[in-house]
C-alpha cells in the first residue's frame, strides 16, 4: 500500500504500520470554509489524473511526493491565515487541556517528538509503538492484538480533548474535525525537515518572531541544540 496515503476516514483502508514516525495534523471543526476544502480537493484529482498518466515510475513517484508537499503546504497555510472560523485553542485553558493529553499519552502509546498548538489546528510529530528500534518479536506482537492503530489514539485524544473542552467553554456540538491528516514519515532527512517545518508553524502563521517564543510548542530536547 502506498505511503502516501495520508488522510484517514472512517470508512475507508488506511496506511498505518504500527512501528513509524507519523506527522499528524488535526484542526477545529469549521476551521475551513467547505469551498476551501472542495477547491483545494479538486485541484488535487486533476493533479492526481495528470501524475497517474506518467509512465516512468521513477518521475512518477518523484512528481507524486512533490505534489502531496505542495498540497499540504497550501492546506497548512489556510489554516494560518484563516481567522473567520473558530480558534477555540488561541484560549490558553483549552491549549493546556489538549497539551497535557498528548503529554500524557508520550511514553504510553508513542515517542512524542515535538508539537505545536495553534489556534485552530494542532501539530504533532510522534513514533508510534517505541521510543526505539524494534526487535523482530515486537514487530510481530504489534501486527497482532495488542497493537494500538494510530487512528485509535487520535481518536481517543480527540474525543478526551473535546468534551473537556466543551465543558470549558460551556457549548455542545462537534470540537474537532473528524478527518485528520497523518504521513509516514520515511527517514531521517524528512524527519529533521519536518520537525523545524512544525516548529517554525507560528512564525509562518506571525504569531511570534522566533519559534521558541510560542507558549505552545514543544519539542523534545535531544532534537535542537
Amino acid at each position: 500500500m502506498n505511503s502516501q496515503r495520508t488522510y484517514y476516514r472512517r470508512n475507508l483502508p488506511h496506511y498505518q504500520p504500527p512501528y513509524a514516525t507519523y506527522h499528524i495534523v488535526f484542526r477545529l471543526d469549521g476551521s475551513l470554509p467547505r469551498h476551501m476544502i472542495e477547491e483545494l480537493r479538486n485541484g488535487r484529482e486533476k493533479e492526481k489524473e495528470m501524475i497517474a498518466s506518467i509512465k516512468d515510475e521513477k518521475r512518477k513517484r518523484d512528481e507524486w511526493r512533490a505534489h502531496h508537499q505542495a498540497y499540504f503546504e497550501k492546506f497548512d497555510a489556510l489554516m494560518d491565515g484563516n481567522t473567520a472560523g473558530p480558534r477555540w485553542l488561541a484560549d490558553d485553558r483549552v491549549a493546556e487541556i489538549v497539551a497535557k493529553a498528548i503529554h500524557f499519552r508520550d511514553a504510553r502509546e508513542y515517542d512524542l517528538l515535538v508539537h505545536t498548538i495553534m489556534p485552530n489546528h494542532v501539530h504533532m510529530v510522534c513514533t508510534v509503538g517505541r521510543s526505539g528500534t524494534p526487535s523482530p518479536e515486537e514487530e510481530n506482537r504489534a501486527v497482532g492484538r495488542n497493537a494500538i492503530p494510530t487512528y485509535r489514539i487520535l481518536q481517543s485524544l480527540k474525543r478526551h480533548t473535546a468534551r473537556k473542552a466543551n465543558t470549558l467553554l460551556s457549548r455542545l456540538g462537534p470540537f474537532w474535525q473528524e478527518e485528520s491528516y497523518d504521513h509516514v514519515i520515511r527517514d531521517g532527512e524528512e524527519l529533521e525537515r519536518t520537525i523545524w517545518y512544525v516548529l517554525f508553524n507560528p512564525v509562518k502563521a506571525s504569531l511570534v518572531e522566533t519559534w521558541d517564543q510560542w507558549k505552545w510548542t514543544y519539542v523534545k530536547p535531544r532534537l535542537v541544540s
